[in-house]
Protein backbone atom coordinates (compact mmCIF):
# COMPACT_ATOMS: atom_id res chain seq x y z
CA UNK A 1 0.00 0.00 0.00
CA UNK A 2 1.21 3.54 -1.10
CA UNK A 3 0.50 6.52 0.53
CA UNK A 4 1.42 10.32 -1.17
CA UNK A 5 0.31 13.46 -0.07
CA UNK A 6 -0.03 16.74 -2.55
CA UNK A 7 -1.14 20.16 -1.40
CA UNK A 8 -3.06 22.48 -3.22
CA UNK A 9 -3.93 26.05 -2.61
CA UNK A 10 -7.88 26.68 -2.51
CA UNK A 11 -9.31 29.47 -4.00
CA UNK A 12 -12.95 29.42 -2.06
CA UNK A 13 -15.91 31.81 -2.06
CA UNK A 14 -16.49 34.08 0.49
CA UNK A 15 -19.24 31.67 2.05
CA UNK A 16 -17.18 28.86 1.63
CA UNK A 17 -14.62 30.68 3.70
CA UNK A 18 -16.95 31.44 6.04
CA UNK A 19 -18.05 27.77 6.48
CA UNK A 20 -14.24 26.96 6.83
CA UNK A 21 -13.91 29.41 9.99
CA UNK A 22 -16.61 28.76 11.30
CA UNK A 23 -15.87 25.00 11.28
CA UNK A 24 -12.29 25.44 12.74
CA UNK A 25 -13.90 28.32 15.67
CA UNK A 26 -16.12 25.13 16.36
CA UNK A 27 -13.21 22.64 16.39
CA UNK A 28 -11.37 24.87 18.53
CA UNK A 29 -14.05 25.12 21.41
CA UNK A 30 -14.57 21.10 21.60
CA UNK A 31 -10.63 20.66 21.68
CA UNK A 32 -10.84 22.56 24.66
CA UNK A 33 -13.48 21.53 26.10
CA UNK A 34 -12.57 17.73 26.05
CA UNK A 35 -9.02 18.93 27.24
CA UNK A 36 -10.66 20.90 30.34
CA UNK A 37 -12.82 17.89 31.20
CA UNK A 38 -9.75 15.77 31.12
CA UNK A 39 -7.84 18.18 32.89
CA UNK A 40 -10.56 18.76 35.79
CA UNK A 41 -10.09 14.65 36.16
CA UNK A 42 -6.62 14.73 36.79
CA UNK A 43 -6.71 17.26 39.23
CA UNK A 44 -9.49 15.80 41.10
CA UNK A 45 -7.57 12.71 41.73
CA UNK A 46 -4.04 13.87 42.54
CA UNK A 47 -5.81 16.61 45.22
CA UNK A 48 -6.68 15.49 49.27
CA UNK A 49 -10.72 15.98 49.23
CA UNK A 50 -10.31 17.87 52.45
CA UNK A 51 -7.77 20.52 50.90
CA UNK A 52 -8.99 21.14 47.31
CA UNK A 53 -9.31 24.60 45.89
CA UNK A 54 -12.61 25.24 44.77
CA UNK A 55 -11.52 28.29 42.61
CA UNK A 56 -9.33 25.80 40.24
CA UNK A 57 -10.09 22.01 40.85
CA UNK A 58 -13.42 20.17 41.46
CA UNK A 59 -14.67 17.29 43.33
CA UNK A 60 -14.99 14.43 40.86
CA UNK A 61 -17.22 11.48 42.37
CA UNK A 62 -14.67 8.25 42.30
CA UNK A 63 -16.83 5.96 40.34
CA UNK A 64 -16.34 8.82 37.58
CA UNK A 65 -14.57 6.95 34.89
CA UNK A 66 -11.34 8.69 33.18
CA UNK A 67 -12.53 10.70 29.91
CA UNK A 68 -11.27 8.62 26.84
CA UNK A 69 -11.36 9.42 23.09
CA UNK A 70 -14.68 7.09 23.00
CA UNK A 71 -16.21 8.14 25.89
CA UNK A 72 -15.68 11.44 24.42
CA UNK A 73 -17.24 10.55 21.11
CA UNK A 74 -20.25 9.25 22.92
CA UNK A 75 -20.58 12.51 25.14
CA UNK A 76 -20.21 14.66 21.79
CA UNK A 77 -23.00 12.62 20.05
CA UNK A 78 -25.38 13.82 23.09
CA UNK A 79 -24.70 17.35 22.93
CA UNK A 80 -25.09 17.62 19.16
CA UNK A 81 -28.83 17.37 20.22
CA UNK A 82 -28.75 19.99 22.68
CA UNK A 83 -26.20 22.41 21.00
CA UNK A 84 -27.18 23.33 17.05
CA UNK A 85 -23.80 24.54 16.93
CA UNK A 86 -22.33 21.35 16.98
CA UNK A 87 -24.19 19.92 14.07
CA UNK A 88 -22.68 22.11 11.61
CA UNK A 89 -19.39 20.82 11.43
CA UNK A 90 -19.35 17.09 9.78
CA UNK A 91 -19.34 14.34 12.44
CA UNK A 92 -16.13 12.72 11.26
CA UNK A 93 -14.38 16.11 11.56
CA UNK A 94 -15.13 16.72 15.08
CA UNK A 95 -14.19 13.39 15.52
CA UNK A 96 -10.82 13.56 14.72
CA UNK A 97 -10.28 16.71 17.03
CA UNK A 98 -10.74 14.40 20.13
CA UNK A 99 -8.53 11.70 18.06
CA UNK A 100 -5.78 15.21 17.81
CA UNK A 101 -6.00 15.24 21.98
CA UNK A 102 -5.96 11.27 22.35
CA UNK A 103 -2.58 11.39 20.68
CA UNK A 104 -1.66 14.63 22.23
CA UNK A 105 -1.64 12.53 25.58
CA UNK A 106 -0.30 9.34 24.21
CA UNK A 107 2.60 11.60 23.42
CA UNK A 108 3.05 12.83 27.18
CA UNK A 109 2.71 9.73 28.64
CA UNK A 110 4.94 7.74 26.16
CA UNK A 111 7.49 9.88 24.76
CA UNK A 112 7.81 12.33 27.54
CA UNK A 113 5.95 15.80 26.18
CA UNK A 114 4.74 18.16 27.93
CA UNK A 115 0.64 18.32 29.41
CA UNK A 116 -1.23 19.57 26.56
CA UNK A 117 -2.29 23.21 25.99
CA UNK A 118 -5.48 25.03 25.54
CA UNK A 119 -5.66 26.35 21.74
CA UNK A 120 -5.91 30.15 21.08
CA UNK A 121 -7.08 29.11 17.27
CA UNK A 122 -7.14 25.90 15.49
CA UNK A 123 -5.12 26.12 12.02
CA UNK A 124 -7.12 22.56 10.26
CA UNK A 125 -9.43 19.80 10.00
CA UNK A 126 -9.10 16.66 8.64
CA UNK A 127 -11.75 14.39 6.64
CA UNK A 128 -10.68 10.94 7.25
CA UNK A 129 -12.87 9.52 5.20
CA UNK A 130 -14.38 10.54 1.45
CA UNK A 131 -15.84 9.08 -1.20
CA UNK A 132 -14.73 8.23 -4.54
CA UNK A 133 -14.76 10.55 -7.19
CA UNK A 134 -13.74 13.97 -4.52
CA UNK A 135 -11.23 15.30 -7.06
CA UNK A 136 -12.06 16.25 -10.66
CA UNK A 137 -10.02 18.51 -12.23
CA UNK A 138 -9.22 21.71 -10.63
CA UNK A 139 -12.09 20.84 -8.01
CA UNK A 140 -12.12 19.63 -4.65
CA UNK A 141 -15.27 18.05 -3.09
CA UNK A 142 -15.78 19.08 0.69
CA UNK A 143 -18.44 17.14 2.62
CA UNK A 144 -20.86 19.53 3.47
CA UNK A 145 -18.63 22.39 2.22
CA UNK A 146 -19.54 21.33 -1.62
CA UNK A 147 -17.03 21.80 -4.47
CA UNK A 148 -14.20 24.34 -4.09
CA UNK A 149 -12.18 25.33 -6.94
CA UNK A 150 -8.44 24.72 -5.96
CA UNK A 151 -4.99 25.81 -8.09
CA UNK A 152 -3.85 22.46 -9.70
CA UNK A 153 0.13 23.17 -9.37
CA UNK A 154 0.86 19.35 -10.04
CA UNK A 155 -1.55 16.80 -11.88
CA UNK A 156 -3.40 14.16 -9.58
CA UNK A 157 -1.33 10.94 -9.35
CA UNK A 158 -2.96 8.14 -11.85
CA UNK A 159 -4.00 5.03 -10.27
CA UNK A 160 -4.50 6.61 -7.06
CA UNK A 161 -7.51 7.03 -5.02
CA UNK A 162 -7.95 10.13 -2.92
CA UNK A 163 -8.36 8.95 0.79
CA UNK A 164 -8.27 11.78 3.24
CA UNK A 165 -8.57 15.63 3.34
CA UNK A 166 -6.62 18.18 5.49
CA UNK A 167 -8.17 21.76 5.32
CA UNK A 168 -5.25 24.25 6.48
CA UNK A 169 -5.14 27.93 7.27
CA UNK A 170 -2.32 29.70 6.49
CA UNK A 171 -0.91 33.61 6.35
CA UNK A 172 -1.49 33.33 2.60
CA UNK A 173 -4.78 31.60 2.30
CA UNK A 174 -6.33 28.29 2.86
CA UNK A 175 -4.87 25.01 1.81
CA UNK A 176 -6.10 21.46 1.08
CA UNK A 177 -3.79 18.70 1.78
CA UNK A 178 -4.93 15.33 -0.47
CA UNK A 179 -3.95 11.92 0.56
CA UNK A 180 -3.53 9.58 -2.51
CA UNK A 181 -3.35 5.82 -1.84
CA UNK A 182 -2.98 3.04 -4.38
CA UNK A 183 -2.89 -0.94 -3.78
CA UNK A 184 0.93 -1.56 -4.62
CA UNK A 185 3.74 -2.90 -2.47
CA UNK A 186 7.02 -0.60 -2.39
CA UNK A 187 9.72 -3.01 -1.42
CA UNK A 188 12.39 -2.08 0.80
CA UNK A 189 15.55 -0.13 -0.65
CA UNK A 190 18.43 -2.36 -0.39
CA UNK A 191 21.93 -1.07 0.43
CA UNK A 192 23.83 -0.30 -3.42
CA UNK A 193 25.95 1.85 -5.54
CA UNK A 194 28.48 4.93 -4.34
CA UNK A 195 28.03 5.71 -0.33
CA UNK A 196 28.20 8.94 0.97
CA UNK A 197 28.21 10.21 4.89
CA UNK A 198 26.37 12.87 5.76
CA UNK A 199 27.32 15.38 8.68
CA UNK A 200 25.09 18.52 9.34
CA UNK A 201 26.49 21.72 11.55
CA UNK A 202 26.34 25.21 11.76
CA UNK A 203 29.17 26.38 10.05
CA UNK A 204 28.61 24.83 6.91
CA UNK A 205 25.01 23.34 6.41
CA UNK A 206 26.58 19.63 5.90
CA UNK A 207 29.60 18.53 4.56
CA UNK A 208 29.68 14.75 2.77
CA UNK A 209 32.60 12.31 2.75
CA UNK A 210 32.88 13.69 -1.29
CA UNK A 211 34.70 16.40 0.10
CA UNK A 212 31.10 18.83 -0.55
CA UNK A 213 30.48 21.55 1.64
CA UNK A 214 26.97 23.47 1.46
CA UNK A 215 26.74 26.91 3.00
CA UNK A 216 24.31 27.55 5.59
CA UNK A 217 21.33 29.73 4.33
CA UNK A 218 20.14 31.08 7.91
CA UNK A 219 16.97 31.72 6.98
CA UNK A 220 15.41 33.01 10.19
CA UNK A 221 18.79 34.97 10.72
CA UNK A 222 18.88 36.30 7.94
CA UNK A 223 14.90 37.87 7.69
CA UNK A 224 15.50 38.37 11.58
CA UNK A 225 15.99 42.40 10.85
CA UNK A 226 12.50 42.72 8.99
CA UNK A 227 10.72 41.03 11.54
CA UNK A 228 12.12 43.05 14.26
CA UNK A 229 10.86 46.51 12.36
CA UNK A 230 7.54 44.93 11.78
CA UNK A 231 7.45 43.82 15.82
CA UNK A 232 8.29 47.34 16.24
CA UNK A 233 5.69 48.64 13.87
CA UNK A 234 3.19 46.86 16.00
CA UNK A 235 3.96 47.77 19.74
CA UNK A 236 2.92 51.20 18.47
CA UNK A 237 -0.42 50.26 17.12
CA UNK A 238 -3.58 49.78 18.74
CA UNK A 239 -4.51 46.33 19.68
CA UNK A 240 -7.51 44.88 17.72
CA UNK A 241 -7.36 48.57 15.29
CA UNK A 242 -7.08 47.55 11.52
CA UNK A 243 -3.61 48.31 11.24
CA UNK A 244 -2.83 46.13 13.87
CA UNK A 245 -4.35 43.40 12.39
CA UNK A 246 -2.74 44.20 8.99
CA UNK A 247 0.52 44.10 10.62
CA UNK A 248 -0.03 40.72 12.14
CA UNK A 249 -0.85 39.40 9.16
CA UNK A 250 2.21 41.20 7.28
CA UNK A 251 4.47 39.12 9.98
CA UNK A 252 2.61 35.78 9.61
CA UNK A 253 3.35 35.67 6.04
CA UNK A 254 6.91 36.69 6.63
CA UNK A 255 7.34 33.50 8.69
CA UNK A 256 5.70 31.60 6.60
CA UNK A 257 7.96 32.84 3.57
CA UNK A 258 10.98 31.97 5.67
CA UNK A 259 9.44 28.56 6.37
CA UNK A 260 8.89 27.82 2.39
CA UNK A 261 12.10 29.32 1.49
CA UNK A 262 13.87 26.86 4.36
CA UNK A 263 11.41 24.31 2.62
CA UNK A 264 12.55 24.19 -0.60
CA UNK A 265 16.09 24.62 -0.04
CA UNK A 266 15.77 21.33 2.01
CA UNK A 267 13.71 19.46 -1.01
CA UNK A 268 16.50 20.56 -3.54
CA UNK A 269 19.58 19.55 -1.20
CA UNK A 270 18.16 16.23 -0.68
CA UNK A 271 17.53 15.54 -4.22
CA UNK A 272 21.13 17.14 -4.83
CA UNK A 273 22.74 14.12 -2.97
CA UNK A 274 20.70 11.07 -4.43
CA UNK A 275 21.54 12.22 -8.01
CA UNK A 276 25.28 11.66 -6.53
CA UNK A 277 24.83 8.47 -4.58
CA UNK A 278 23.30 4.84 -4.07
CA UNK A 279 23.71 5.02 -0.04
CA UNK A 280 23.39 8.06 2.19
CA UNK A 281 23.75 7.80 6.11
CA UNK A 282 23.37 10.08 8.18
CA UNK A 283 24.12 11.17 12.26
CA UNK A 284 20.90 9.85 14.71
CA UNK A 285 21.12 13.35 16.64
CA UNK A 286 19.97 13.97 19.89
CA UNK A 287 18.06 17.28 18.40
CA UNK A 288 15.73 17.94 21.61
CA UNK A 289 18.82 18.61 23.69
CA UNK A 290 20.59 20.69 20.66
CA UNK A 291 17.36 22.72 21.15
CA UNK A 292 17.99 23.52 24.32
CA UNK A 293 21.50 24.64 24.52
CA UNK A 294 23.18 27.91 23.50
CA UNK A 295 23.16 27.37 20.17
CA UNK A 296 19.53 26.91 19.82
CA UNK A 297 18.41 29.56 17.73
CA UNK A 298 20.59 28.73 15.29
CA UNK A 299 19.83 24.88 15.36
CA UNK A 300 16.48 25.23 14.99
CA UNK A 301 16.91 28.00 12.26
CA UNK A 302 18.60 25.16 10.54
CA UNK A 303 15.57 22.69 11.22
CA UNK A 304 18.07 19.61 11.06
CA UNK A 305 15.13 17.26 11.75
CA UNK A 306 13.02 18.99 9.22
CA UNK A 307 15.55 18.07 6.94
CA UNK A 308 16.31 14.57 7.47
CA UNK A 309 12.69 13.54 7.22
CA UNK A 310 12.96 15.31 4.05
CA UNK A 311 16.15 13.49 2.77
CA UNK A 312 13.99 9.71 4.05
CA UNK A 313 11.55 10.66 2.14
CA UNK A 314 13.05 11.58 -0.68
CA UNK A 315 15.54 8.15 -0.93
CA UNK A 316 12.58 6.34 -0.58
CA UNK A 317 11.15 8.35 -3.18
CA UNK A 318 14.16 7.85 -5.36
CA UNK A 319 15.34 4.25 -4.51
CA UNK A 320 18.70 5.29 -2.76
CA UNK A 321 19.09 3.86 0.47
CA UNK A 322 19.03 6.16 4.03
CA UNK A 323 20.55 4.86 7.18
CA UNK A 324 21.28 6.41 10.34
CA UNK A 325 24.37 5.96 12.64
CA UNK A 326 25.25 6.47 16.24
CA UNK A 327 26.65 10.25 16.43
CA UNK A 328 29.28 9.78 19.40
CA UNK A 329 32.41 10.50 18.28
CA UNK A 330 32.17 11.33 14.96
CA UNK A 331 33.97 14.61 15.11
CA UNK A 332 36.90 13.07 17.44
CA UNK A 333 37.98 10.16 15.09
CA UNK A 334 40.28 9.56 12.39
CA UNK A 335 38.19 7.93 8.69
CA UNK A 336 41.42 6.66 7.53
CA UNK A 337 42.84 4.70 10.54
CA UNK A 338 40.56 5.13 13.29
CA UNK A 339 42.59 6.80 15.74
CA UNK A 340 40.66 9.33 18.21
CA UNK A 341 42.28 12.52 17.85
CA UNK A 342 40.77 15.02 20.58
CA UNK A 343 40.02 18.57 18.95
CA UNK A 344 38.08 21.55 20.39
CA UNK A 345 35.46 23.19 18.33
CA UNK A 346 37.59 26.09 17.39
CA UNK A 347 39.37 23.49 15.66
CA UNK A 348 38.08 23.42 11.87
CA UNK A 349 40.85 20.97 10.61
CA UNK A 350 41.34 16.95 11.04
CA UNK A 351 44.87 16.14 11.30
CA UNK A 352 45.71 12.89 12.49
CA UNK A 353 48.75 11.93 14.15
CA UNK A 354 49.29 8.21 13.73
CA UNK A 355 48.81 8.16 9.96
CA UNK A 356 48.69 11.52 8.76
CA UNK A 357 46.08 11.72 7.13
CA UNK A 358 44.49 15.84 6.95
CA UNK A 359 41.49 17.64 5.94
CA UNK A 360 38.16 19.68 6.62
CA UNK A 361 37.25 18.55 10.20
CA UNK A 362 33.30 18.31 8.86
CA UNK A 363 34.30 16.59 6.17
CA UNK A 364 36.11 13.59 8.17
CA UNK A 365 33.19 13.89 10.75
CA UNK A 366 31.00 12.56 7.16
CA UNK A 367 33.05 10.18 6.11
CA UNK A 368 33.60 8.81 9.61
CA UNK A 369 29.36 8.35 9.66
CA UNK A 370 30.10 6.80 5.72
CA UNK A 371 32.41 4.20 7.63
CA UNK A 372 29.95 3.31 10.07
CA UNK A 373 26.74 3.19 7.54
CA UNK A 374 28.79 0.89 5.60
CA UNK A 375 29.61 -1.53 8.66
CA UNK A 376 26.38 -1.14 9.81
CA UNK A 377 25.45 -2.64 6.10
CA UNK A 378 27.75 -5.18 5.56
CA UNK A 379 30.22 -3.84 3.27
CA UNK A 380 33.93 -3.75 3.43
CA UNK A 381 35.29 0.05 4.30
CA UNK A 382 37.57 0.86 1.67
CA UNK A 383 41.07 2.45 3.20
CA UNK A 384 41.30 6.36 2.52
CA UNK A 385 44.99 7.28 1.17
CA UNK A 386 47.52 9.27 3.47
CA UNK A 387 47.06 12.73 3.03
CA UNK A 388 44.53 12.69 0.60
CA UNK A 389 42.62 16.52 1.34
CA UNK A 390 39.99 15.50 -0.56
CA UNK A 391 38.87 12.07 1.15
CA UNK A 392 37.75 10.11 -1.67
CA UNK A 393 38.25 6.12 -1.26
CA UNK A 394 41.05 4.28 -2.75
CA UNK A 395 41.31 1.00 -3.83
Amino acid sequence: MLNITYEYKLEPTLEQEAVIEDWLEICRKVYNYALAERKDWARSRKSPIDACRLDREYIIPVDAKRPTFSGQCKSLAAAKKEIPELKRPHTHVLQQVLRILEAAFVAMWERGHGFPRFKKRMRSFVFPQLNKGVVQGSRVNLPKIGWVKMRLSRPVPEGFEAKQIRVVKRASGYYVMIVFQSDVEVPAVQPHGEPLGVDVGLESYLATSAGELVENPRFFANGQRKLKSLQRQLKRKKKGSNRWLKLQKKIARHHEYLANARKDFQFKLAHHLCDRAGMIFVEKLNLKGLAKGMLAKHCLDAAWGNYLSIQEWVCSKRGVYFGGVEASGTSQECPACAAVVKKDLSVRVHQCPECGYTTNRDVAAAQVVRNRGLAAVGHTVKKLKEGNADGHPTN
